[in-house]
């Protein structure tokens, strides 16, 4: 139960808290609105503090535009519902056009919310209105900067340790059941959206460090990290390739011994890669490469075209495929414990 309490209340949720917290508090101690500056903190707390830095330079002219054409609209139409309307369209329009995208949320919300504070003194309005958001835009990046700084290194190796266990208990489950390995589409399509996931992470990594001090090591940990990911591509594209194939032939009892005891090896190597080192495993691929040889030299003398294969010949050459990722993954893997034995060493 506490871990997950631990996990609804995370960092983000924590720190747009505290900055709505510090807003209110700063905007009362200089007597100006609070409501607006809090709603402006709380909807530019980004997840990482690159993106707040970054769409906070952005997001304050944005909202000078739609403080103007809520002024504007307001002068001559009053508090009407074409007001609103107007000034909401037009600050959209606007920020489109000179590039503000990221901005656009906090302007509209800018334009709106400034309608009804309106007063003749339309000068006073303007400044008030953007100081409370220049208050909620800068509190908040600030936050995001110095408080509980994300940790995208670890979720990204928990991720990729994570998405290794599903692709082979994914290999698992189409071995178990080749002529009906469609049914695993939605497993597959599940563990393609997580590789995406941990990409984008990747991504919020990298602009991290654009602000933050990072080691030479952490560098070189990241690169290993993206290496594995590249293989996990791989991965995916051959177990797709296993889903779609047709097995509806079906084929004889040693075949699919063999070629079962082969896939559920190298599914055990996708949760460990040492696994391939193992006699055992070892015995089972060649088995597997001697299979598939047979089958070749079979389809050749009865003169069919040379680029027909079966499907048990597909599934064989994508287990194959697969035991040379997880054969790269596993020397990579030794590269890097030699290398990390060198640093301690030092």
């Amino acid at each position: 139960m506490k871990q997950k309490v631990f996990k609804f209340v995370g960092g983000r949720i924590l720190k747009t808290g505290l900055a709505a917290f510090l807003t209110a508090w700063i905007c009362d101690a200089l007597g100006l609105p609070v409501l607006f500056a809090v709603i402006t903190a709380i909807v530019t707390v980004e997840p990482t503090a690159s993106d707040s830095i970054k769409k906070g330079i952005v997001r304050f002219p944005a909202a000078a535009i739609g403080a103007g054409f809520a002024l504007l609209f307001e002068s001559f139409l009053h508090q009407s519902p074409f007001t609103y309307a107007l000034a909401a369209t037009f600050t959209l329009i606007a920020c489109h056009k000179l590039g503000l995208d990221d901005g656009m949320l906090v302007a509209t919300l800018t334009a709106v919310a400034m309608i009804p504070d309106a007063s003749g003194d339309y000068m006073s309005s303007f400044v008030f209105r953007l100081s409370t958001t220049l208050i909620g835009i800068v509190v908040s990046t600030a936050v995001n900067y110095f408080v509980m700084p994300p940790k995208f290194h670890t979720m990204i190796n928990q991720g990729v340790e994570r998405l290794y266990h599903n692709a082979g208990d994914l290999l698992e489950q189409i071995i178990a059941d080749l002529t009906h390995a469609r049914k695993q589409t939605l497993v597959y399509q599940r563990l393609s959206r997580d590789l995406e996931r941990t990409y984008k992470l990747i991504g919020y990594q990298r602009e991290e460090w654009k602000y933050r001090r990072h080691s030479m090591h952490e560098v070189r940990t990241f690169s290993v990290v993206l290496k594995k990911l590249e293989y996990l591509q791989k991965i995916l594209y051959h177990l797709g390739n296993m889903l779609y194939t047709d097995m509806r032939k079906g084929m004889d009892e040693e075949d699919h011994r063999i070629i079962c005891e082969a896939g559920h090896s190298i599914s055990k190597a996708f949760h460990k890669p040492s696994n391939q080192l193992t006699q055992k495993h070892i015995e089972s691929i060649e088995k597997l490469e001697d299979l598939f040889h047979r089958l070749d030299n079979e389809r050749t003398e009865v003169d069919e075209p040379r680029h027909h294969f079966t499907g048990k010949m597909i599934i064989i050459f994508e287990l194959l495929s697969l035991n040379d990722v997880i054969d790269d993954l596993c020397t990579l893997e030794q590269k890097e414990d030699r290398y990390t034995k060198r640093e301690r060493e030092r």
